[in-house]
């Protein structure tokens, strides 16, 4: 024993020293585009400061907002659009923080895919030789009234505008109750909407898309700890009583410190 512990000894004093200083942040001083609804939107009124204003203060972060309150996924087009024509190429990377408000608007998911039988030219030394055999093939679903087909519709747009550019998903927090008068109550995601589906599944299918898309993607319906079902957990919220949908700026800011830890894994540029 005496003998294996000098050699453990040995060897831990043999390794190179780590580095005294901490690695720069990745994202430090670069400039972000933010795409979104009310959450990520700067007229919203349930927080004073966003959490793109804490990455701002924290990181340094020049922060391009397109968020616009009560957006779906089929906007994102269109705030890609209006980046373009402000910023053109001169920016480093697009965040996007959407899926609440298609949820409340009860779009269908839909498919990923479309499957239809083809040809195509293959070859297999020892297994087949060299000519047209009919396969199965499978082609993004563009369906503009699917969530998936909404998804498919803005990530195509964003691969071709911007294919060199780091795109990165969030899935949307936790929602409550929320009114803001009688024309728009919006029940706690204990409830399934319209379509019968539950919140849930709207924040999975963004996990999906990075998969489907070769983009990160930050779990923020998970990490965050945003949880405004329980009354506790709703001081994170604007207000106990008529809105647990809107964070307010401790809300902002717990959903901005997760994003630093989260963002430091993932390049900001390449």
């Amino acid at each position: 024993m005496k003998r294996i512990l000098t050699l453990l000894l040995c060897t831990l004093i043999a390794l190179p020293s780590l580095p005294q200083k901490y690695m720069e942040h990745p994202w430090k001083n670069k400039r972000v585009a933010y795409f979104g609804d009310s959450i990520t939107d700067p007229k919203n009124s349930g927080s004073k400061t966003k959490y793109w204003g804490f990455l701002q203060q924290w990181l340094g972060i020049t922060p391009y907002v397109y968020g616009i309150s009560g957006r779906q996924w089929d906007d994102i087009p269109r705030q890609a659009d209006q980046l373009k024509a402000e910023h053109g190429d001169n920016f480093d990377a697009i965040i996007i923080f959407m899926g609440t408000n298609d949820f409340n608007n009860a779009v269908p998911i839909g498919q990923w895919y479309d499957e239809t039988t083809d040809s195509v030219v293959a070859a297999h030394k020892g297994q087949w030789a060299k000519g047209k055999y009919l396969r199965l093939r499978r082609t993004m679903n563009m369906d503009p009234k699917t969530y998936r087909g909404r998804i498919n519709i803005a990530m195509s747009k964003l691969k071709k505008m911007y294919p060199k550019k780091q795109i990165v998903l969030m899935t949307p927090i936790h929602r409550a109750f929320f009114k803001s008068g009688d024309s728009n109550i919006q029940p706690s995601e204990e409830y399934a909407n319209a379509c019968g589906i539950f919140f849930d599944e709207y924040a999975k299918n963004i996990k999906e898309a990075g998969n489907i898309w070769a983009v990160p993607v930050i779990d923020m319906n998970a990490l965050s700890g945003m949880y405004p079902l329980f009354d506790e957990g709703a001081q994170l919220y604007h207000t106990l009583d008529t809105d647990r949908l809107h964070p307010n700026d401790e809300g902002h800011a717990r959903i901005a410190k997760t994003m630093v830890y989260q963002l430091s894994t993932i390049p900001c540029t390449f």
